[in-house]
């Protein structure tokens, strides 16, 4: 007759109970120094790069297609991602509400909240009101150009990611 074998807890890790090191606060000065090492990310800069994807998706489109309704929708699909992407870098830097807030951790992240709140509703406002607003729409361009100025975003966590370090 077969017996079972016991299987093995699933913390079996050999560190488990050992002690971590003591956790030691950054001076100011090697605070300031991390953060001057580290790259930084403009708002702007991704915008502008949403807007530059969306004009080049749809001189494609137009090209490919040669019909300017794809050219449109696409470009439509783009900006229903692009201009709430712009309004939400305004609101996050230069609004008087991003200035109030910029010395407190908490009203920063309802500031974020708030503008990331504003651009989805902009969004599905924008999308509803294709209907009204294109005078022929293509939905599939619409969606293709909607959906490449969303990944924007993860192309530019990418390349921040690979950049090399300053001062480093």
């Amino acid at each position: 007759m077969l017996t079972a074998k016991p299987t093995p807890p699933l913390t079996d890790d050999p560190g488990d109970g050992a002690q971590e090191p003591e956790f030691k606060p950054l001076t100011r000065e090697e605070a300031r120094q991390w953060r001057a090492s580290q790259p930084g990310l403009s708002l702007w800069r991704l915008v502008g790069v949403q807007w530059l994807v969306g004009l080049l998706a749809a001189a494609v489109a137009a090209l490919l297609t040669q019909r300017a309704s794809v050219a449109v929708s696409v470009l439509y699909g783009a900006a229903t991602v692009a201009i709430p992407s712009a309004l939400m870098a305004y609101g996050l830097t230069s609004s008087a509400l991003s200035r109030l807030s910029s010395g407190f951790a908490q009203a920063a992240l309802v500031g974020f909240l708030f503008w990331e709140g504003v651009k989805v509703l902009l969004s599905v406002a924008l999308l509803a009101a294709a209907v009204w607003i294109l005078p022929e729409p293509n939905w599939i361009g619409l969606l293709i150009g909607l959906v490449l100025v969303l990944k924007v975003y993860w192309f530019g966590v990418l390349l921040q990611t690979r950049r090399p370090v300053a001062n480093g």
